[in-house]
């Protein structure tokens, strides 16, 4: 290949690295011009903290969203991420590689289901299991966390075995020679060399959990109220991906409007989660 091929091969990806960007940058400016006049109308703390959804009545308050949002993907993790990195350690570093390989591409496939299928599944399966063993009505915070948590598990699996896998020979074999046992090696060694990596697929999860929709919307109940402690576990909550989900087909001027300042707040939230996991990974690196 000669050197004019390969700057018109430079050339192409340049392009298609700021087609990319400009597509982000302009969905951004598309959500917060149409969503920040709400914020200016109704005022930003007043949305933010505000405890009721009256878009009939024009109040936009989005605190049960957003509690609803972080409640249902912090249970996802509790849930998904300790039961993916074990998955992870036992396809990279105890399993026989025959039964490791029969098992990958389920994983792999549990990664290609379409939401709306777990939202069947919850339906059918985890809704009358939730309702008729643990209480409520079935469709809860707790129900939408195992379908999160089953959706993030491919997520967590694949990038943390990888993880796994990259960290170097040359730490295995310094712990045996040490006297260590295996599980002290994996435990002690293995996974806190692996941990930035592991870290990273704990945030990809978090990203899918939280910006997750159709599944959500059919087995968390899509009630707008304000979750009440500690029995929000097993009551019917709304996230803020439901929220627009729900009501955008007949929403129209300022509650459509209070729709987009929903996308604001899920913008801002799924920043901040992403800057402040980076932060302590990159903090944890270094120490």
């Amino acid at each position: 290949m000669n050197r004019r091929n390969e700057r018109a091969i430079e050339t192409l990806l340049l392009v298609s690295a700021c087609c990319s960007v400009a597509v982000v940058v302009l969905i951004t400016y598309f959500v917060f011009s149409q969503g920040l006049p709400v914020f200016r109308a109704k005022g930003a703390l007043s949305v933010l903290l505000g405890r009721t959804w009256e878009p009939m009545a024009g109040v936009y308050g989005l605190l049960p969203m957003v509690i609803g949002s972080l409640a249902v993907t912090a249970g996802a993790l509790v849930l998904g991420v300790p039961l993916g990195v074990a998955c992870a350690v036992f396809f990279a570093e105890v399993g026989p590689p025959r039964l490791t390989s029969a098992m990958r591409p389920w994983i792999q496939l549990l990664g290609g289901i379409p939401s709306v299928v777990y939202g069947f599944f919850g339906i059918v399966v985890v809704v009358p299991l939730v309702r008729d063993y643990i209480g409520g009505f079935g469709f809860s915070t707790l129900t939408a966390s195992i379908i999160l948590a089953i959706m993030i598990l491919p997520t967590v699996i694949n990038v943390s075995e990888d993880a796994i896998k990259a960290v170097p020979d040359e730490y295995r074999e310094g712990s045996y020679a040490l006297g260590a046992t295996r599980w002290q090696t994996m435990w002690r060694v293995v996974l806190p060399a692996a941990r930035s990596g592991i870290a990273a697929g704990v945030v990809l999860g978090m990203g899918r959990a939280l910006g997750e929709t159709m599944a959500v919307i059919m087995v968390a109940g899509n009630s707008p109220a304000m979750p009440r402690l500690p029995s929000m576990l097993l009551e019917p909550i709304r996230t803020l991906t439901g929220n627009i989900a729900v009501e955008m087909s007949y929403a129209s001027g300022d509650h459509q409007r209070a729709l987009f300042a929903t996308g604001v707040v899920l913008f801002f939230l799924i920043v901040v989660l992403n800057m402040a996991t980076t932060l302590t990974v990159r903090r944890e690196t270094r120490a």
